[in-house]
């Protein structure tokens, strides 16, 4: 045998190739297998079947990239310059400060990306393969290309393959294609532009058998493999930043730039006025740490981290905490359909039998439901038709169902789970069947014939073949069916067809049903015994349902201004008819996109088509991928949801990926930044609510901290511009940034949600983190905050003589306006001036607003009137006139922040 190479490999179409072609290519015979010398000779030129992981960070590493900050740089320099003056204590507190920051995020941060391990996971199994002509079992990993592989119902298949053998094979590729049922194979070749969900003469790695036999030669392993591809698209897919961190990061440079600039300015003045350079130095870093806040990451992380607590408790589990905010100002909620929108278990919903058309209740695999006839419900024993149809269902099936953890599953094809299904909500059970009917032989449902049928004995004496298939297989060999009453009549084909094509245009695959009795001695079945003479039973049309809570999680996203997509790898019909079910085009007529037509596409038409089409079918994972690149070209926000392998690739290239708990692989949960444990659509519309308010307290956060930033570096600039004493010093400027913004600013994360929250519209993704209303309100209570510290000191200053206690009052007066301000932007606040008003306001729970501002009070006790704290602040202690001076000069917040409420919308 000829040695092969992977370039030789990867230039083949194998679905294209002829079976003889594919040996000839691979060197390899479907008989014997390959021999043990060119089993070594591969292994050592491929290598094994198996993906490799991407490495992750290093904790260590992890842990340094949280000072990988613009702002943080300012504070470690000032740092480092203050222990070379020997002021170590200073620099200790400085250091904290960052060191405060880096522990907090490094502690709330997800653990590092394990996507590509999760899928070698995924693949890994034995596997019963042919070498040097004898059967044996050997690890996936030890595959190779050539190796001839045999496949039996609830094999997981281990590698590519192009299967050279079948008998009734049917395989479960909804991981990879999206298809909910299971896919009958074949050995005949494809077109060459077939997409992955059609190439019936495949099998792929990480796929499932649920029935028959087959032989297949492996054509690719490892990362060559089409779940290896997958991979590779998550390795090369960008690492997007989310909106949050991308405004964060550029406020961040702007604010670095300035702060610099001022302080060099600052340096240069206080020197030009005859300062020590020692002085100066003090008076720019007391204004770089004033104009930095300090408080202001840990205050973003915090409260990210509590939307994730509120999130949890909602059913969402976030990975990453700056998807909580991502998901908040999500614009295009891109949602997978099998198992995401859909049930993922297929289930009867129409019944056609006896001339009438039957409503099916009830969803899934669970017996519960009923069947109706013009919305009443029916007794099966009026309706011998029905019965028939139903009992030829339940008998002509090789699955059966069971519960597992209180929930019903099948075991076996989907389609014939949803037909034991409905057999069983009228109580028509195997077991009722097994005293009177015994099964005698069976033809297994075969693609050449497109039919399954089964002998059977009824009571010892009759014998009855019942038959289920495709219309077309089944219609063509009946000349008689039953009427309404039971009674033979000859069949109306073209009625039965109507009513087919009325069932497929609603997405419902569709199964007719016959039965023919025989002889009583007969013990065998063949494909004669079915070719004429079968008396017609009925139609039954299933589809795998959607989720009611998700129809209406679907509404709630369209009535908040967001887009919802649907992108899965199914029938584009099925699609259509469940996106329509669902209102995705608010109930109008849904077109629906397939991957072939996307992919004929010329740019400008395709970027048309992905902005104004809401159903995507038959797409493969890079198309996928490119959707989603598309609408973030756009300037969309895209949320995406999945949950099987197929999806992965693009769950990580979005702007927040989100993932099912239950139904999905691990490959998608490694890859989504968000997973919902109970697998609903329904949890996402609660996760855009909760992702809205945290961005709405986070809005508040920056409102409160940002103006004590403004007022203290005003203060200190024009100190120095004046050549006046500094009203405040770099450390206190470190307390009030850090200690007693984050004890006031916490609060905020926990206060509850709006009762329009969801009635505004997703906001402008362009939208600066500082809007011009946001900058307007910052600037003008810096101003006040500036007065009040500027004023409070000057006056102590000229009335005590005392500098200590000068700070010290400057500082608590400050502290009392925040107090009055942060009351001023939250619920408690509005509840407060409603009371007073005479009205009520449901505001939820407000502990941790009390705590917080309880707290803010004792720790500002402790600031001013602890000797140890004096010390280390340079403080002094006040006394009961001097507090109430403080709590009066801090009352006009109120005022100005009354007024400037009045003219933000956003409070």
């Amino acid at each position: 045998m000829t040695t092969i190479n992977t370039n030789q490999l990867t230039e083949h179409q194998w679905h294209n190739l002829p079976v003889k072609e594919v040996t000839r290519y691979l060197n390899s015979n479907i008989e014997t297998g390959l021999t043990n010398a060119e089993v070594a000779k591969r292994q050592e030129s491929f290598g094994a079947n198996e993906l490799k992981a991407k490495r992750g960070k290093s904790a260590l590493l992890r842990f340094l990239l949280q000072f990988h900050q613009p702002l943080l740089y300012i504070l470690l320099i000032a740092g480092a310059v203050k222990a070379f003056l020997g002021q170590w204590v200073n620099a200790g507190v400085i250091w904290g400060v960052t060191l405060i920051n880096a522990i907090i995020g490094f502690v709330q941060e997800s653990k590092a990306e394990s996507a590509i391990a999760a899928l070698a996971s995924s693949v890994k199994t034995n596997s019963t393969i042919i070498r040097n002509g004898n059967k044996l079992q050997v690890a996936s990993t030890e595959l190779i290309p050539g190796d001839i592989v045999l496949l039996t119902s609830g094999d997981k298949v281990p590698a590519d393959l192009r299967l050279v053998q079948t008998r009734n094979l049917q395989i479960n590729e909804s991981g990879l294609t999206g298809e909910s049922v299971a896919v009958e194979k074949d050995t005949q070749t494809v077109q060459v532009d077939a997409v992955l969900a059609e190439r019936t003469n495949m099998a792929y790695a990480g796929s499932f058998v649920t029935f028959g036999t087959g032989k297949g030669v492996v054509v690719a392993i490892g990362t060559a493999t089409e779940t290896g591809r997958i991979s590779q698209l998550m390795e090369q897919g960008d690492i997007l930043k989310t909106p949050l961190t991308r405004k964060f990061e550029k406020f961040s440079r702007t604010l670095l730039y300035i702060i610099l600039g001022i302080a060099s300015l600052t340096f240069a003045v206080g020197l030009g006025y005859g300062n020590t350079w020692v002085e100066m130095f003090e008076a720019a870093v007391a204004f770089a740490v004033s104009a930095i806040p300090e408080g202001l990451p840990a205050v973003v992380t915090i409260t990210l981290a509590i939307g994730v607590s509120r999130m949890a408790r909602r059913h969402a589990i976030v990975r990453k905490l700056p998807a909580v905010e991502t998901l908040g100002g999500a614009t295009v909620i891109c949602s997978d359909k099998t198992g995401t929108l859909t049930e993922n278990q297929m289930t009867v919903q129409t019944i056609y039998a006896g001339d009438q058309e039957y409503a099916v209740t009830g969803t899934g695999y669970a017996p519960d439901g009923e069947i109706l006839l013009n919305e009443n419900s029916v007794d099966v024993n009026d309706f011998p038709p029905l019965a028939e149809c139903l009992k030829a269902g339940l008998l002509c099936n090789d699955s059966h169902l069971e519960t597992k953890n209180g929930l019903w599953q099948v075991v076996g094809d989907p389609t014939e789970g949803a037909l034991i299904t409905v057999a069983n909500k009228i109580e028509l059970t195997h077991e009722s069947l097994q005293a009177t009917i015994s099964r005698v032989d069976v033809i297994p449902f075969e693609s050449e014939f497109q039919y399954m049928a089964t002998l059977h004995e009824i009571e010892n004496q009759e014998r009855i073949i019942y038959v289920k298939g495709s219309v077309e297989a089944v219609i063509k060999r009946c000349q008689q069916m039953l009427n309404s009453s039971g009674q033979l009549t000859p069949i109306d084909a073209d009625t039965v067809h109507q009513q087919v094509d009325t069932m497929a245009h609603q997405g419902l695959r569709v199964l007719a049903f016959a039965k023919k009795s025989v002889s009583e001695n007969q013990d065998s079945l063949d494909h004669a015994d079915i070719d004429n003479d079968l008396i017609f039973l009925g139609l039954q049309g299933m589809i795998d349902p959607p989720r009611q809570e998700a129809i209406k999680a679907v509404q709630a996203c369209q009535q908040a201004g967001i887009q919802v997509k649907m992108i899965t790898g199914d029938h584009a019909v099925t699609a259509a008819a469940i996106a329509s079910r669902m209102g995705f085009n608010h109930h109008q007529e849904v077109r629906a996109f397939t991957g072939a037509e996307l992919a004929k596409m010329e740019k400008p038409e395709l970027a048309t088509a992905i902005e104004d089409g809401v159903v995507f079918a038959r797409v493969a994972p890079e198309q996928k991928l490119r959707i989603v690149e598309a609408l973030q070209s756009k300037g969309e926000i895209v949320a995406m949801t999945g949950d099987g392998v197929n999806d992965a690739p693009a769950l990580k290239q979005a702007d927040i990926g989100i993932a099912m708990g239950g139904a999905g692989t691990e490959v998608a949960k490694e890859a989504a930044d968000m997973i919902l444990t109970d697998d609903n659509f329904a949890s996402i519309e609660a996760a855009v609510e909760e992702g809205r308010t945290v961005y709405q307290n986070l809005l508040k956060a920056i409102a409160f901290i940002l103006p004590v930033n403004g007022g203290e570096s005003m203060t200190i600039l024009i100190s120095v511009l004046l050549a006046r004493a500094l009203p405040i010093l770099s450390l206190q400027v470190l307390w009030l940034n850090m200690v007693n913004s984050i004890a006031m600013t916490v609060p905020l994360a926990f206060e509850p949600k709006s009762e329009q929250v969801m009635q505004k519209p997703p906001r402008n993704p362009n939208e600066k983190l500082l809007s011009p209303h946001l900058v307007k309100r910052i600037f003008i209570i810096s101003i006040f905050n500036w007065i009040l510290i500027f004023g409070v000191f000057e006056w102590i200053l000229k009335t005590t003589g005392n500098i200590d206690i000068a700070r010290t009052m400057a500082i608590q007066s400050l502290v009392v306006g925040r107090i009055f301000y942060l009351l001023s932007i939250t619920q408690l606040g509005l509840a407060i001036v409603d009371k007073i008003r005479g009205n009520r306001r449901e505001i939820g729970d407000q502990t941790a607003m009390y705590v917080g501002i309880a707290s803010t009070i004792v720790l500002q006790f402790i600031f001013s009137q602890w000797s140890v704290m004096n010390k280390l602040f340079y403080t002094a202690p006040l006394d009961l006139n001097q507090w109430l001076i403080c709590f009066v000069v801090g009352l006009p917040m109120i005022v100005v922040a009354t007024l400037v409420n009045r003219f933000d919308p956003n409070f």
